[in-house]
């Protein structure tokens, strides 16, 4: 069996008192889209913290390529190859989409004194080149948005301005793309819209593997290949969606007990 690309081995988070990451052990396959699932408070966002270095587990241990990266620090998560988009809006509102986007891979440019204030024509080719690569990308989404760079992204509706904000975490050619309820805030049209996006980025991106986090089961069905479910910060099943949908533990976690 091959190395998965992420692995969570028995993973605790508490907070003071309150347990929401309870003996959490998962795998993910590269290339793979996991679909993380369960109620509200189960722990999903929270795995996602202790992931990128957000919140420190308080035991277990998280792998990813093989390496140990258990509370790291966020930038050392990013040059992994990790990053992650939010339920709620990160975007600067005023800036353009080029300039949101480019938020996302500051890595890319030089940033000492020498190339900004001396060596100005190769800060320029550097721009240049984001420029394009940004541009780029964003065309995979919408040629539409491709031809408004320039524009500040606090004109466009909510469909778009959540594809600038998977564009801003994919800018950098990550390994994994974490979704934190991508689908917030728009109609069940741009959902699916957005859906289709997210595949056809699976399909161009060579190896990219995804976990999202989503309350809409509809989306969960249609684009995972597997779906690990939490309750109270626990495990309760892992598989197809057909399968961890039938499970009697399942349908008490979401719908209670008769």
């Amino acid at each position: 069996m091959s190395q998965p690309l992420l692995e969570f081995r028995s993973l605790v988070k508490r907070f003071g008192g309150v347990t929401a990451l309870d003996d959490f052990s998962m795998t993910l396959s590269s290339g793979e889209i996991l679909g993380l699932i369960g109620p509200n408070g189960s722990g999903k966002t929270t795995s996602f913290n202790v992931l990128t270095g957000i919140y420190k587990a308080t035991s277990g241990q998280v792998f990813f390529e093989g390496r140990e990266i258990t509370n790291a620090p966020a930038r050392t998560v990013y040059e992994a190859g990790i990053v992650r988009t939010f339920q709620r809006s990160r975007l600067c509102l005023p800036l353009s989409i080029y300039d949101n986007i480019m938020i996302g891979d500051t890595s890319r440019l030089d940033q000492g004194l020498w190339s900004n204030l001396i060596a100005r024509g190769g800060l320029n080719k550097q721009l240049d080149t984001s420029y394009r690569l940004a541009r780029e990308l964003v065309g995979t989404f919408s040629g539409h948005l491709a031809d408004r760079m320039d524009q500040p992204v606090g004109a466009l509706p909510m469909i778009e301005r959540r594809r600038i904000e998977i564009c801003r975490a994919l800018i950098s050619g990550p390994r994994l793309l974490l979704l934190d309820e991508p689908s917030a805030g728009m109609t069940h049209d741009e959902t699916h819209q957005l859906m289709d996006d997210i595949l056809a980025v699976r399909a161009r991106g060579e190896g990219l593997s995804i976990i999202i986090v989503e309350h809409e089961m509809g989306v969960i069905e249609r684009i995972t290949d597997r779906c690990c479910v939490l309750s109270y910060g626990r495990k309760i099943a892992e598989g197809t969606y057909a399968e961890v949908a039938a499970d009697p533990e399942v349908q008490n976690a979401y719908l209670g007990a008769d």
